[in-house]
């Protein structure tokens, strides 16, 4: 695959990919945006609760690489990837096992599929075209209710991001190592500083 193409799914499941399933099925909840009002201490105290609570010593799903592909060694391939790529591309959400999501290029080439079974909803798998398993979201265990966490893996163990969700209009996110990324607010993302950096379009 050219660095451009991997470069643009990479970038794509980071900013979109915790995002994509999860917010569709949480319970409704609610936050005060006061991110533009409060001071740039207040500010950081946030970004660094959030941290501590996602990276700290009581952080939870945290994997070592073999304990990661140990533990989702069955998902390493999707058996059924013909049928549930044509579900994704069908633009099937749901079906009675799981639901379905699907990342496109350019609007009509079908990237990456998700899947997220019903009786296993703390977890989400993104395969390509031809079943092989991507990346992997991990999510706490209070979901779907609000506040919960997700943190998303290649298929080699390596995490990728990790976002602490408030609310349905907001979460915290962060960089593998720690760094912050931003705040969402809606379709909105701020920096640390308060100022807008870019805009989403699956909220």
């Amino acid at each position: 695959m050219p660095i451009m193409k991997k470069f643009f799914l990479l970038l794509l499941i980071f900013l979109t990919g915790s995002f994509s399933i999860a917010q569709e099925l949480t319970l409704n909840g609610s936050a005060e945006f006061d991110w533009l009002d409060i001071s740039q201490v207040q500010r950081d105290a946030k970004i660094d609760y959030y941290k501590q609570f996602l990276f700290g010593d009581s952080a939870v799903n945290v994997f070592s690489k073999d304990d990661f592909k140990n533990k989702f060694y069955s998902f390493k391939k999707d058996k059924n990837y013909k049928e549930h790529y044509m579900l994704a591309k069908n633009g099937v959400k749901e079906t009675d096992e799981m639901n379905i999501c699907s990342f496109y290029f350019k609007n009509d080439i079908l990237i990456i599929y998700a899947l997220q079974y019903k009786n296993n909803p703390q977890n989400v798998f993104y395969y390509d075209p031809y079943g092989n398993l991507r990346y992997v979201d991990v999510i706490s265990k209070n979901y779907p209710n609000f506040p919960y966490d997700s943190k998303q893996y290649k298929a080699n163990g390596k995490l990728v991001s990790a976002i602490y969700f408030v609310s349905k209009d907001m979460q915290y996110m962060y960089e593998p190592d720690g760094d912050f990324k931003g705040v969402w607010y809606k379709e909105k993302m701020y920096d640390r500083n308060g100022k807008q950096k870019i805009i989403r379009t699956n909220w």
